[in-house]
């Protein structure tokens, strides 16, 4: 099974930009759907974006469309979510997930997690 782990969460200003890590190790990120969520304090845990890369299609919350982008490096084994003109409401625990088979966007629809970065968009 994929083990995925995190990283490049912090503190950014309004505006400002973010490149979250995935890093995948026992699977090839290529093999799999992978995708991003998020959890803010008090709220449930939400889509933001995943991409099937086998037929190149990337899909996105409508609160992140144009702002975030999904991308991977199969020589790292790792996958990107470039985070652009952040905002405060983007304010969350980001997790990446990934799947044998892209179901859709819900969590249920993912089965191999990872334990999250905090990112914290704030003057």
């Amino acid at each position: 099974q994929v083990h995925l782990v995190e990283s490049g969460g912090g503190l950014v200003q309004p505006g400002g930009s973010l490149r979250l890590s995935c890093a995948a190790s026992g699977g090839t990120v290529s093999s799999y759907a992978v995708a991003w969520f998020r959890q803010a304090p008090g709220k449930e845990r939400e889509f933001v974006g995943a991409s099937t890369w086998s037929d190149g299609i990337r899909y996105y919350a409508d609160s992140v469309g144009g702002r975030f982008h999904i991308s991977k490096d199969n020589a790292k084994n790792t996958v990107y979510l470039q985070m652009n003109n952040l905002k405060p409401e983007d304010t969350a625990v980001y997790y990446c997930a990934a799947n044998e088979t892209y179901f859709g966007d819900s969590n249920g629809a993912f089965l191999y997690w990872g334990q999250g970065t905090q990112v914290t968009v704030s003057t």
